[in-house]
């Protein structure tokens, strides 16, 4: 069990990041973003920080506003 929650750790903080540097390249404050995907400023806070455990659909409509492929949040291409 503890392999899998650091699996899953190392995801929330994948997206999180890749969330936030996709904003910040298309000069997007986190409110605007929140506008375009339809959720709270406060939500995209807490995803981009890897507070929040999202859904497939919070995925594909961030990706969405964000120009890009959901999987493209998925990836850790560091």
């Amino acid at each position: 069990m503890g392999a899998s929650k650091n699996i899953h750790q190392g995801l929330m903080a994948t997206v999180a990041a890749n969330v936030k540097n996709r904003r910040l390249r298309l000069g997007l404050s986190q409110e605007e973003l929140a506008d375009k995907c339809g959720y709270h400023r406060t939500y995209i806070g807490s995803i981009e920080r890897g507070e929040r455990n999202v859904t497939v659909s919070t995925i594909e409509a961030v990706a969405v506003a964000l120009e890009c492929a959901p999987d493209a949040l998925l990836r850790d291409d560091a």
